[in-house]
C-alpha cells in the first residue's frame, strides 16, 4: 500500500504527504519546533489571529510547491521524480533557521548571521542525518542546481514563499487587502529558455500580487504599533544584554543567556542548543523581568505582556535631533535615570517598502508571440516606475507620557 498522511490546514485544506523521507523530515524535532515559533513575532497585539507559526507556513508552502510542480509538468517541463521530491524538502526548510519571534530578534541572538545561512546550515546537517538524501534540496537551496527555475521557486519573485505567507498572514490577520491568487498564478506558470515565467492571461493577477504585497507591508508587517511591540522585544533583550555584562544578570546558565551574552559554542560544530531555543525561552524571561529592579527593563517587559506599548510617530522626514533630545530628557526627568538607559525608550529608525524592483528583481510575462517582457513594461502596466522605487518613512518611539 501506497504511503500517505494528510494534514488539515486551515487555507488550503487536505495537505498530502506521500513520501516516507518528507515525512520523516516534518517530524524531526528540528522541523517540529517551527510550532513553537510564531510567523508573525508580535503581529498578534495589533491582529489578535496572528498566532499561526513557522511550521504552518513551511506546510503551506510545501503544498503550493506540489501544485506547482504538477502545473509545469503538465506543460511539459521535464522535472524528475527525484527533484520533485528535492524541490518540496527545499522550500519545506526554507525557514528552519528562524529563531525565536523571526526576524525580530534575527539581529540579537546571532550576530552576523542571516536566517538564510542558519537554514542551509541545519539542512547540511540533516543531509548527514539522512544519508546524503538532503544533497539535491541543498543545490535547489542554493541554487547550485542546473535547473534555475526549480531555485526561483524556492526563493525569486514568484516563488511558492511569499505566496504562502501573504494568502496565510492575510487569512490570519483578517486583512483582505492581502488576499491574492495564487491558485491562478500557479495555474499560469511556465518554463522558457529554463527560466520560471507566468503566461500573458496571468498579468492582473501577477500585477494583483505585486499590490498586495506592499499593501500588506504597510497596513501588516510594518504596521507602527507592530513595529513598536517589536522593537521593544529588541530592546528588552538588549538592555538585559547590557546588564547581564555588568552585573551577571540572573539567568542562571540557561541555554538563551548562552545566545543573549553571545557565550554559545560555534552553531556550525553543534547547532542542537541554538535548535533548542523558540518564542517560549523568550516569553518565559519577559515574564520574570517583570519585577526586576531595573526600570527600564522592568517598564519593557510589562509594556509586552500587557500590552502598554511605546508610542510611535512615522513621518517620512528623518526625526530632528532637537525633538530626540526633548524627548529624551523629558523621559530622564519623568524616571529620573541617566541619558544611556533612556535610549532603550526613545529611539529612532526606518521602515522601508518596495512594491518591485526591475533592476534587480524579475518577473517574466512570455506572450503568445514568444515575446518576453518584464511585468513592469508591458502595455499600460500597473507596476510602473512610480510603484517600482522604494518608499521609506521614519519613526521615533517614546514612552506616551514624554512628548
Amino acid at each position: 500500500m501506497a504511503f500517505r498522511k494528510i494534514i488539515n490546514d486551515p487555507v488550503y485544506g487536505f495537505i498530502t504527504i506521500d513520501q516516507p523521507l518528507i515525512f520523516d523530515i516534518i517530524s524531526h524535532p528540528w522541523f517540529q519546533r517551527l510550532r513553537r515559533i510564531k510567523q508573525m513575532a508580535l503581529a498578534h497585539l495589533v491582529y489578535p489571529g496572528a498566532v499561526h507559526t513557522r511550521l504552518h507556513h513551511a506546510l503551506g508552502a510545501y503544498h503550493l510547491m506540489g501544485n506547482a510542480l504538477q502545473v509545469l509538468k503538465q506543460k511539459g517541463t521535464a522535472i524528475t521524480d527525484e527533484e520533485d521530491t528535492a524541490a518540496k524538502i527545499a522550500i519545506l526548510l526554507h525557514d528552519i533557521g528562524h529563531g525565536p519571534f523571526s526576524h525580530a530578534l534575527e539581529s540579537v541572538l546571532m550576530k552576523n548571521m542571516h536566517h538564510e545561512e542558519l537554514s542551509l546550515l541545519l539542512m547540511k546537517q540533516l543531509n548527514r542525518e539522512f544519508k546524503g538524501s538532503l544533497q539535491m534540496a541543498i543545490d535547489i537551496f542554493t541554487n547550485a542546481y542546473p535547473k534555475k527555475f526549480l531555485h526561483q521557486l524556492v526563493s525569486g519573485q514568484l516563488d511558492v514563499d511569499r505566496m504562502d505567507y501573504l494568502t496565510r498572514d492575510s487569512f490570519f490577520t483578517g486583512v483582505s487587502e492581502g488576499v491574492i491568487g495564487y491558485d491562478r498564478i500557479i495555474k499560469m506558470l511556465v518554463v522558457h529558455n529554463g527560466t520560471l515565467m507566468v503566461e500573458e492571461k496571468a498579468i492582473y493577477s501577477i500585477e494583483k500580487f505585486l499590490v498586495a504585497r506592499r499593501l500588506m507591508y504597510w497596513q501588516v508587517y510594518l504596521h507602527k504599533t507592530v513595529l513598536a511591540a517589536e522593537m521593544m522585544l529588541v530592546k528588552i533583550l538588549e538592555r538585559a544584554r547590557d546588564i547581564g555584562i555588568k552585573n551577571n544578570l540572573n539567568l542562571s546558565d540557561s541555554n538563551l543567556k548562552k545566545f543573549l551574552l553571545h557565550q554559545h559554542k560555534n552553531i556550525a560544530d553543534d547547532p542542537a542548543p541554538f535548535c533548542a531555543l523558540d518564542d517560549t525561552d523568550v516569553v518565559a524571561v519577559i515574564k520574570s523581568w517583570q519585577n526586576h529592579p531595573d526600570k527600564v527593563l522592568s517598564l519593557l517587559c510589562n509594556g509586552i505582556m500587557n500590552r502598554t506599548l511605546l508610542k510611535v510617530k512615522l513621518q517620512n522626514l528623518p526625526i530632528s535631533e532637537a525633538e530626540i533630545t526633548h524627548i529624551t530628557q523629558r523621559t530622564m526627568k519623568q524616571l529620573d535615570i541617566d541619558e544611556e538607559a533612556a535610549s532603550y525608550l526613545v529611539f529612532t529608525g526606518e521602515a522601508v517598502n518596495r512594491t518591485y524592483n526591475p533592476f534587480d528583481e524579475k518577473i517574466h510575462i512570455l506572450f503568445k508571440d514568444g515575446q518576453v517582457r518584464d511585468i513592469s513594461q508591458v502595455d499600460n502596466a500597473l507596476i510602473q516606475h512610480n510603484l517600482s522605487g522604494a518608499v521609506k518613512k521614519f519613526y521615533i518611539c517614546y514612552l506616551k507620557s514624554s512628548l
